[in-house]
């Protein structure tokens, strides 16, 4: 019999949906019971955001929209605040939000069946915390945690002190949930964390089985070669672009040849006011090599525009780079003066107007490059892993992405298919294009 029934709501990045879903694994394993509405809930769990300022206020405001909604409930659910948010502002947020019945910080999740029990008076026999607990994932995608915290310190950036600092999760454990979750029907494991290039740069001992994110790619690969999976890493910085990793990414035919390395700036002068290493010189080699070494390279970049002390020689020279090297995906940020960061304290803070001038200058020339790097796979055949339907006045349709599509961030494929299931790869021609969509014809399915 259930204990009790939870609703779940995530905000933010791919990191908290891993976040929820182990929660959600937990609570589950624990016998609570998920509902889709807050007035069916004894409990509503909002897992947070705090990346920037926006996110907070969005995180803040959701939070107080579902207490008024709660009211209307049956049963006045209880919430239950998880994540960056709690990370961030832990200390301030019981008498700020006196709305939120428990506040659970992000390192504490594991730990979320003896919150939701002590809420809700559970008394069990049974130990609250399981570590072993499997996740399970609805769709053809899943998101893996390969490390959490970050040890960078980028001066823009809050997430060291949200999120602690940089630390590995064993390969062990990667690899059996990969595998748990393609046996669940997953078909591309997707392998996040804030700097996924350096996994393994933290483990002390000699370690028995892969030490280094090369390696650990050719193992996954190795154990999920007989499923047909799809692997992606996101969130690779320059850095970490070794000759080893490049060459596993060349090699290994289950890892996608994507790439995700957000270098929010190319100018040496604003980088290292940034807290970040390089050059324009250095980046330029970066992407010939990485074009260069692996067919096909598809590259996914960030840019942060209007930093502090950011000239307006500083962002042509960008736009220039982000033209140079036509990257195929660029998400463009202007700069958040974020609480208790270096850069908040900075002097020559750019005028929002001006910030916002140049950041829409870059978007421009983003979507420029991107639709055009969309359009180049016209006539190509290739792979598409269906996602689901879309519905639109009253129309219908199948829709996937394609090896060169990151899910949730770069477009979909359109595709005139009048039967399949969530997960089936099919072989797609692709007719048209428009923005970073696709429009595919079948020619062949699994």
């Amino acid at each position: 019999m259930a204990k009790g029934s939870l609703l779940y709501i995530t905000l933010g990045c791919a990191k908290n949906e891993v976040d929820t879903d182990r929660m959600r694994a937990l609570l589950d394993a624990a016998d609570y019971q998920e509902v889709d509405s807050a007035q069916d809930a004894d409990a509503v769990i909002i897992n947070t955001c705090s990346f920037l300022a926006s996110a907070t206020s969005e995180s803040i405001e959701t939070t107080l929209a579902l207490a008024e909604e709660v009211k209307e409930g049956v049963r006045a659910a209880r919430i239950i605040m998880c994540g960056c948010v709690p990370s961030r502002y832990g200390d301030q947020l019981p008498q700020e939000l006196p709305e939120v019945s428990a506040f659970v910080r992000a390192d504490e999740e594991d730990g979320i069946v003896a919150v939701v029990d002590e809420l809700l008076g559970v008394e069990r026999d049974m130990p609250s915390f399981i570590p072993n607990i499997k996740r399970t994932v609805e769709g053809s995608v899943a998101y893996v945690k390969i490390s959490d915290g970050c040890d960078r310190f980028c001066s823009f950036c809050a997430i060291p002190y949200i999120r602690g600092r940089y630390h590995s999760r064993p390969a062990d454990r990667i690899i059996a949930e990969a595998r748990e979750l393609v046996a669940g029907g997953v078909k591309e494991i997707v392998l996040i964390g804030q700097d996924t290039g350096i996994w393994g740069k933290d483990f002390k001992d000699q370690v028995d089985g892969p030490a280094n994110l090369a390696q650990l790619l050719v193992a996954l690969a190795e154990e999920l070669r007989p499923q047909h999976v799809w692997i992606r890493v996101l969130y690779l910085q320059p850095e970490g672009m070794s000759g080893e990793l490049i060459a596993a990414i060349r090699d290994t035919p289950e890892v996608l040849p994507y790439i995700d390395i957000p270098v929010q700036h190319c100018n040496e002068r604003v980088l290292k006011s940034m807290h970040r290493s390089g050059s324009e010189q250095q980046l330029d080699e970066l992407f010939a090599r990485l074009r260069s070494e692996i067919p096909g390279m598809v590259i996914r970049t960030t840019s942060l525009v209007g930093f502090p002390g950011e000239t307006d020689e500083e962002a042509e020279q960008m736009l220039a780079f982000m033209d140079r090297n036509s990257f195929d995906y660029t998400s463009v940020f202007a700069y958040s003066r974020e609480e208790g960061t270096r850069a908040a304290e900075m002097d020559d803070q750019v005028d929002e107007d001006v910030k916002l001038e140049r950041a829409q200058k870059a978007l421009d020339l983003a979507e420029a490059l991107g639709f055009a790097a969309t359009a180049s796979h016209v006539g190509e055949t290739a792979e598409v892993i269906i996602d689901g339907i879309e519905e639109n006045d009253g129309f219908s349709e199948f829709i996937g992405h394609a090896w060169f599509q990151a899910p949730d961030s770069d477009g979909a494929v359109h595709l005139d298919i009048e039967e399949a299931c969530i997960g089936d790869i099919v072989t797609v021609e692709f007719t048209d294009s428009f923005c970073y969509e696709l429009v595919g014809h079948v020619v062949e399915s699994e």
